[in-house]
């Protein structure tokens, strides 16, 4: 079996989730070749679990202080390049093309007829799951960004609808130092979110931003993005702070650290997730940091945990030795090894949407 795998190279959950299905493929002796695309070459890190991707500009939107930059996201798209790229990728040698919100992917397999499998959190957005600030363009963008033949959504519930558990690492090992924060907000101002912090002396703030070196100023504690490094943060830490993305959300819940997040200002996606969060009753979220939202969080000690199964090795184990058709039962087998949610309401939809 021979997969080409497409990331969305923007922001770096999908990328995580991308290093936890690398693994279980290489177990499997599963070759993939991976296509990453939504960030400059230059930007890409600890890359080594990928051998030689590949990496195109792709689509992407510009994200500064915390929210979507509009102009700047119009400004800087290249269709003709991205066209060309599309015409540029060849599929005739592999099996599967499998796609975590990758558009040059999706659309060369759409061009090529070759069947796609969508595996990432967006996919989920096509049920009826919780939603906030999503409109008819946004609906648009999350079916035809990159569009597959069997979009395979995970998400932190099922929310009734054939969505499979988050893909996360289950390598971790839990311990606890309290008041350790971990901080990641890179599309935040680094300078906005030291002073937001510094004056909360009796905490320990590790921020993980985009610098080329780190510096310690009393209680604050910059780092440069590094994937294991972050790792060990992450697993020592008592609480995260962080946009209200997907990947490292479903990480600090699997580890029972407590969790305070906050949507990127105009990302629909974000706002649902901080929405769900809120919803099932797993993180505290906010629309904007600020002193006293923060003080409150620090002094709440609740926290909540949860187990997840291994959803990436279910899913190369289904797509090795199982029918694509018979995808419920893969749903149902995960579900019921979780301790959030049960099957005890029938699903409204329990086929694959199309």
């Amino acid at each position: 079996m021979k997969i080409l795998y497409g990331v969305q190279g923007t922001g770096n959950g999908h990328i995580t989730r991308a290093r936890v299905m690398a693994e279980e493929f290489k177990k499997k002796d599963i070759s993939v070749d991976w296509v990453f695309s939504g960030r400059p070459d230059f930007d890409y890190f600890d890359m080594e679990c990928f051998g030689n991707y590949r990496s195109f500009r792709g689509l992407t939107f510009v994200i500064e202080n915390g929210s979507i930059n509009y102009t700047k996201t119009a400004m800087q798209l290249q269709f003709r390049k991205f066209f060309n790229d599309v015409k540029s990728l060849d599929l005739t040698d592999y099996d599967y093309v499998i796609n975590d919100f990758e558009p040059i992917s999706a659309w060369a397999a759409r061009r090529q007829k070759r069947l796609s499998i969508g595996i990432s959190h967006q996919s989920s957005f096509l049920y009826n799951i919780p939603k906030e600030g999503n409109n008819l363009f946004t609906d648009l963008v999350m079916k035809w960004f990159a569009p597959v033949d069997h979009p395979i959504g995970v998400h932190w519930h099922h929310f009734n609808s054939p969505i499979l558990p988050p893909i996360i690492n289950h390598q971790f090992a839990e311990s606890t130092v309290e008041n350790h924060i971990l901080v990641y907000f890179p599309f935040q101002s680094l300078q906005r979110l030291i002073a937001l912090l510094k004056p909360f002396t009796d905490y320990q703030f590790y921020i993980y931003h985009p610098v080329e070196n780190a510096f310690d100023e009393g209680n604050i504690h910059v780092r440069a993005l590094s994937t294991e490094s972050f790792k060990k943060e992450l697993q020592k830490t008592s609480g995260v702070i962080c946009g209200a993305g997907f990947e490292l959300p479903s990480e600090t819940l699997q580890l029972g650290k407590k969790l305070l997040v906050q949507p990127v200002g105009g990302q629909m996606e974000q706002r649902s997730n901080a929405k769900a969060l809120q919803e099932l009753g797993l993180a505290s979220v906010s629309k904007q940091f600020n002193h006293e939202e923060l003080s409150a969080w620090l002094l709440n000690h609740q926290t909540k945990k949860f187990n997840l199964p291994n959803t990436a090795k279910a899913i190369v184990e289904w797509l090795v030795y199982g029918d694509l058709n018979n995808y419920n039962a893969l749903v149902d087998s995960l579900w019921q090894q979780t301790q959030i949610a049960t099957l005890e309401q029938k699903r409204a939809s329990t086929t694959l949407v199309n």
